[in-house]
């Protein structure tokens, strides 16, 4: 029998050894020898001065405890059918890891380095100021998701089996814990070896890999895809592709756009990364003081304010991260968070984004189509480039200087490797987005008391958080137009984090090998 319960401890109560088992045998009326406790799910509820660790718990009475739900049937596929991925972050991983347990032999084609040459061209552009276009934060093994921060939490329960993924990501070496916890996380420093793990699988599977390999064209043949132009001049067959190539992958928008392969403009948010003493958040979120306790975790927050008819929130926040340069080409400078598995780093950050609405918004770019959103992406890409001195310098500000109209003479420290360089944010941001901003700041420092200070910094830009593109799909998640392509995942504008975007590239493995059927 098993008995399903919830069971709220105190900060003291958690400190305790055994105290779950013990309420729990005191809700159930049994001895702590009559029952195993399995945990469900663990959250911290903080919303009161008197923090809770709330648990979802299944006790089981005289039988073992279920393990875990699925189990992964990868095939042998060195002599199957072939479905071509092109792209290996998260959409691509899963799909391509899909096709084995279909019995297909994935061939990923992956513009990027592996997961470990990978480091030199982030330390590059960290310290030298130097960005390779095919690999950096976004571009290479893992895709944006390898060096990330690896939140797992989605709101796309819809759109697949998100348990399944995690228990993937637990198959090929994550901790069991995301399995648990109601905002799950893996942290920069673990994901490369699972990502890596990932490709070990495939390749043991009989799939291929090949990196360093970027599609500079395709050829089509009475509205069918017939094959692909790599960067080697070479030309690769090809009967089904999934175009799992990511948000930031520019020039696949452009090569699309060239082909008059239908796309259209999708809205999106754009903004700066706030960056605070994580003891701040700390003290603002759990009341505790400058010193947390240690069974916390590095506080987070979730914040959203309506200004002027347009969304303003919190985007990718990092307790305990770091801001780090995420620009795919010369002469731009864009920034994102993450965090390692600890989030024990001094600084907390997040991206405070406005929504932009394209056909509204930004009516002086419509004379680029489709492809007006990713224009005005860029052009705030390059002022921050020029603003922070045309290297990988930061434009920045103190978050008051920024609502009040003022230079900032100096700035708060921050994690920042690169380096930041004072600007005047508040004036060079379009009123688009900058009205906005100053607004919602204030608003976001009256629901959370402490926010708003002199300490924290404004590091601009935060421009990727997700594509300006859609890639349009029928509803067998094939193009419209193209027989044999299947737009996929972040990129395609299917998708919008980690989880999500492995779901849709099971969904797309899925719906081509069905296509190859028919």
């Amino acid at each position: 029998m098993v008995k399903n319960l919830q069971i709220r401890l105190s900060l003291e109560e958690e400190a305790q050894k055994g105290s779950l088992k013990q309420r729990a045998a005191k809700y159930l009326g049994l001895s702590e020898q009559e029952f195993v406790l399995k945990i469900l799910r663990k959250s911290i509820d903080a919303r009161k001065p008197t923090v809770v660790f709330n648990y979802k718990l299944a006790a089981y009475l005289g039988e073992d405890i279920h393990e875990n739900s699925y189990t992964f049937d990868y095939k042998d596929v060195s002599k199957a059918k072939s479905v071509h991925i092109v792209g290996f972050g998260p959409a691509g991983m899963w799909a391509a890891l899909r096709c084995l347990e279909l019995g297909v032999k994935p061939i990923v084609l992956e513009r990027g380095k592996n997961v470990q040459d990978r480091r030199r061209d982030l330390k590059a552009i960290n310290q030298d100021h130097l960005v390779n276009e095919d690999s950096n934060y976004c571009f290479g093994e893992g895709g944006a998701g390898t060096y990330s921060d690896g939140k797992l939490y989605t709101r796309s329960l819809k759109r697949g089996d998100v348990r399944r993924i995690f228990e993937s990501l637990v198959h090929h070496g994550a901790t069991e814990q995301i399995l648990v916890d109601a905002h799950p996380h893996i942290g920069t420093n673990k994901l490369p070896k699972i990502v890596q793990n990932i490709r070990e699988t495939i390749l043991a599977h009989g799939g291929e890999v090949h990196f360093n390999t970027k599609i500079t064209d395709f050829v089509l043949r009475d509205n069918q895809l017939m094959s692909l132009v790599l960067n080697t001049k070479n030309e690769m067959h090809v009967d089904r592709v999934i175009l799992a190539t990511g948000h930031s992958a520019r020039d696949i928008f452009y090569l699309l756009d060239r082909k008059n392969i239908a796309l259209k403009a999708k809205s999106f948010a754009m903004g700066v990364r706030v960056e605070h003493p994580q003891h701040i958040i700390d003290s603002i979120q759990y009341n505790c003081g400058d010193q947390r306790p240690e069974l916390l975790p590095a506080a987070a927050y979730s914040l959203v304010e309506q200004v002027k008819g347009r969304g303003v929130y919190s985007f990718c926040m990092c307790p305990g991260g770091f801001i780090v340069p995420a620009a795919t080409a010369p002469g731009e400078v864009v920034v994102n968070g993450m965090s390692p598995s600890r989030r024990n780093n001094l600084f907390a950050n997040s991206g405070i984004v406005v929504e932009i609405n394209v056909d509204e918004d930004i009516r002086k770019y419509d004379h680029f189509g489709a492809l007006r959103g990713l224009e005005y992406q860029k052009d705030l890409e390059r002022l921050a480039f020029t603003s922070g001195g045309r290297t990988q310098v930061a434009p920045s500000q103190r978050i008051t200087d920024f609502v009040e109209g003022r230079i900032s003479t100096d700035l708060n420290p921050t994690s920042y490797q690169p380096g930041l360089l004072s600007a005047p944010l508040h004036s060079l941001l379009p009123r688009l987005i900058g009205s906005r901003l100053r607004k919602g700041f204030e608003e976001f420092g009256k629901k959370m008391k402490g926010y708003y200070t002199y300490e924290a910094n404004i590091v601009g830009v935060e421009s990727r958080t997700s594509s300006p593109v859609n890639i349009p799909r029928n509803k067998n998640l094939e193009h419209p137009e193209i027989k044999g392509l299947f737009p996929c995942g972040e990129g395609g504008g299917y998708a919008g984090g980690i989880v999500s975007a492995a779901m849709d590239g099971e969904r797309c493995a899925e719906a081509a090998v069905e296509q190859s059927l028919r």
